[in-house]
């Protein structure tokens, strides 16, 4: 089985979100042991934001690495435990609102495919960039 960044790689549809974890010095942390619960935003989620939104965060290591860890809670959680809350813990430290009930949400994000399990975590796709605060 892979971990979560290989999956990411072979899935194809996540290039901005591997090229953001390289900038912001996050491979090894992703790489690592885990388990961590990934809320993974295609390419065309990052494509949606305002122009130049990416370039910015890129050139700002530190605020992009916030961004990314606000995708991710410590654990192995499954779409059916995460539902079983209004919210989650993020790594960033704020919380992340869940949207219990179909359609499944995190913040203003849709899940479109969820427990997609790796060898250091399992992977719920989103079709949008969440931001904390």
């Amino acid at each position: 089985m892979a971990s979560i960044l290989q999956t990411a790689a072979e899935a194809g549809c996540f290039n901005t979100l591997l090229a953001a974890v390289a900038a912001a010095e996050l491979t090894s942390a992703l790489e690592g042991e885990g388990p961590f619960t990934v809320f993974a935003p295609v390419d065309d989620a990052f494509a949606a934001l305002p122009p130049g939104t990416v370039q910015t965060l890129v050139d700002n290591p530190p605020q992009l690495a916030r961004i990314l860890k606000y995708h991710v809670i410590s654990g192995f959680l499954f779409k059916n435990e995460i539902i079983s809350k209004q919210e989650w813990l993020s790594l960033e430290g704020a919380p992340i609102p869940i949207r219990r009930y179909s359609p499944f949400e995190v913040k203003n994000a849709t899940v479109v495919k969820a427990d997609i399990v790796c060898d250091n975590g399992v992977v719920h796709v989103i079709d949008r960039v969440i931001l904390p605060g």
